[in-house]
């Protein structure tokens, strides 16, 4: 597969995102992975990153479960919306499901719907294909993708081949029929609502648009996908499958966001973080193992979710600079450090069998 970073012998990457901030030419940037690993969260961060080196951002939300208002605390809706805080910054959150008012008349939606029935996807693809249409006419300096989780993002890698079944399905019913259709529109009072050619016109159209955005996403100089998982074997797994379905794309591919890492940073000891931090060790040297040539970024769990912009200018820092334990074991600090913690909790449990008995007494 292309790559836009060459990787020297024996020299690992970045553990950072900093390759994708300093890759000028960047104009595409898809975030996927399986659900519930905090896509939104790195697409969001990602594009405030991007928002200080670019003249101008757009994150856009294909999952039809939009969080991206969540994650900048802001109402966004199918149309580019400025984020507050910035100048360069745009959000918008699209429902494939649901945009079909732009693409057809109400003579039209019937023949869609048998169309879509035919060929499942041509529906989302030909919203994509609007999407994409709009996107183009606005010219951003790069566009994020929070993407669907990953089955819902590979369907969308195969939007042209679906867009090219529904025009072959349109052929083959326009040489099966002839002018019926045309006839049965004028005897209606429809017009040119249902007129084959016209709707034609309008899936070459889309197709074309999309396979103009489609040649774009594999250049790997304009565009990169980047996968966010968990440390755990089924996102390990899942982030296999997308990576080898990205190849067979050949969209380029060399960054992996770990996300929800269990650093050793509690000075007492907790029996299931060890047992945790073990199984995740585990599934992170796996990671490094399949992906040596890629930038693998660790990002760390924390006790609150990452909302509002502050919120994410902060947790960003960790897609600079590798995340690091304060804690160190065996050092005076540390053992100085547990002992505090251990007198503390003595002291709060000594209150409390105080607080017990006194109660029993008085019952």
């Amino acid at each position: 597969m292309a790559s836009a970073v060459v990787v020297d012998a024996g020299d690992a990457p970045e553990p950072t995102v900093r390759n994708l901030l300093d890759q000028e030419s960047l104009k595409w940037v898809f975030v996927g992975g399986k659900g519930g690993v905090g896509k939104t969260t790195c697409s969001s961060i990602l594009s405030v990153l991007l928002a200080g080196v670019r003249s101008s951002v757009l994150v856009i939300s294909t999952d039809p479960a939009h969080n991206l208002s969540d994650a900048f605390q802001q109402r966004f809706t199918k149309f580019p919306t400025l984020v507050r805080g910035f100048t360069n910054l745009y959000a918008m959150e699209i429902d494939p499901k649901v945009e079909n008012d732009d693409l057809s008349n109400e003579g039209m939606e019937g023949f869609l719907s048998e169309l879509t029935n035919a060929i499942p996807g041509v529906d989302e693809a030909m919203s994509f294909a609007e999407m994409l249409k709009l996107v183009q006419t606005m010219d951003y300096s790069v566009v994020v993708f929070d993407t669907a989780p990953t089955g819902h993002t590979l369907r969308l890698l195969q939007f042209p081949a679906t867009l090219e079944k529904g025009l072959e399905k349109m052929m083959e019913l326009k040489n099966r029929f002839g002018g019926l259709l045309n006839q049965a529109s004028r005897l209606f009072g429809l017009g040119d609502e249902l007129n084959e050619d016209a709707m034609l016109g309008k899936l070459e159209g889309m197709k074309d648009v999309i396979e103009q955005v489609n040649r774009q996403f594999k250049d790997p100089d304009l565009t990169t996908f980047v996968c966010v998982c968990i440390p755990e074997f089924l996102s390990l797994y899942e982030t296999e499958r997308l990576v080898q379905e990205l190849a067979k794309f050949e969209i380029d591919s060399h960054n992996i966001i770990i996300n929800q890492v269990i650093f050793d940073e509690e000075a007492v000891e907790s029996k299931l973080l060890k047992a945790r931090m073990k199984m995740q060790q585990k599934y992170i040297d796996q990671f490094h193992m399949l992906y040596d040539d890629f930038n693998i970024t660790k990002l760390p769990l924390l006790s609150e979710e990452v909302c509002g912009v502050q919120a994410l200018q902060n947790f960003s820092q960790h897609f600079l600079t590798p995340y690091k334990s304060t804690l160190k074991r065996g050092t005076v600090e540390e053992l100085e450090q547990r002992i505090t913690i251990l007198k503390s909790a003595l002291q709060e449990a000594e209150t409390e069998l105080d607080r017990v008995r006194k109660g029993k007494q008085s019952v």
